[in-house]
């Protein structure tokens, strides 16, 4: 099994540390007491999760016997790892006025520097016990992928979800890019293929042919292709591209389908002939992922 303690003073990013294990597969419990570690560990390992990850801060009960507890499980097998985050008093007192949040230990009669000091000296003990990341000048997307780097997650998977919709039924809430296919020849007022959708062999057919459905496909792709790399940067898992007509039935379903092949990496037939007779470069949606992983490595090295 393997368990990742994230530990540090408050303001430093620890919610930001679990966001991203939670993203990378783990199971996550925050603000565990001390005391019940091990009998945490034994359930969740016998509920068959085989990555975890525990916040413990210095509110935590029987905080001193945390290091004897990390040496009991790394004995019993499980690859136990500390992730300590930390940032000098001055960031955190920043911090803690922008957010207008209450330190975890502010009391009656103790002011926000006394109440981090003594976090601080609560947490000594842990400090040393694992990987420490100063977050003083770290931005949230730089600490992100700095604690990925730390524990070998990798960038993650970006989800790209296509929904089609209609504009009599009001805009997806879920939706991150919208785009109109209005413009384009509706099959609704063809009698014969008013009976089918989008997924159809007629309706599949007809708007195959139709040299402006051909170029709407082709613009989205590019404009989809220059920006994803930017959106993978930005550390996001999940994107949805809604694509609305009148009745959501014929085009905006058609178009979904197609857009979801081709970034599945299927080239899509009228599209590819569209940018051979147009004299461009087809770029199948596998090469374009590869170029983005690519890129995301080169960013990665250092700069001399």
């Amino acid at each position: 099994m393997q368990l990742v303690l994230v530990s540090g003073l408050s303001g430093s990013g620890k919610s930001i540390a679990l966001r991203v294990l939670e993203d990378g597969g783990y199971y996550c419990v925050d603000n565990l007491p001390a005391n019940l570690l091990m009998e945490t560990v034994d359930f969740l390992a016998e509920a068959g999760h085989d990555r975890a990850a525990v916040s413990i801060d210095a509110r935590s009960a029987a905080l001193p016997a945390l290091p004897r507890h990390i040496e009991e499980l790394r004995a019993r097998g499980v690859d136990c790892r500390v992730l300590y985050l930390e940032a000098n008093s001055s960031t955190l007192l920043r911090r803690f006025s922008e957010t207008r949040r209450r330190h975890p230990l502010a009391g009656t009669g103790k002011t926000l520097a006394e109440a981090i000091e003594r976090e601080r000296q609560l947490l000594a003990g842990i400090a040393p016990l694992g990987s420490r990341i100063d977050t003083s000048e770290l931005q949230p997307r730089v600490l992100q992928n700095w604690i990925r780097d730390q524990l070998g997650l990798g960038a993650g998977t970006l989800t790209l979800l296509f929904e089609s919709f209609s504009y009599k039924d009001g805009i997806p809430l879920d939706a991150d890019w919208v785009l109109d296919c209005r413009m384009l020849a509706n099959p609704h007022y063809d009698p014969q293929l008013r009976p089918f959708t989008g997924r159809d062999a007629p309706v599949i057919e007809s708007l195959g042919r139709d040299s402006a459905v051909q170029r709407w496909l082709a613009d989205v792709r590019e404009l989809l292709g220059k920006w994803l790399p930017e959106i993978v940067r930005e550390n996001r898992s999940h994107v949805t591209v809604a694509i609305g007509c009148t009745g959501g039935r014929h085009r905006s379903v058609y178009l979904a389908e197609e857009l979801a092949k081709a970034f599945r990496g299927e080239l899509v037939p009228t599209e590819a002939e569209l940018a051979r007779q147009e004299g461009r470069d087809y770029e199948p949606a596998s090469v374009l992922l590869s170029r983005i992983k690519a890129d995301r490595e080169r960013q990665k090295e250092p700069r001399n």
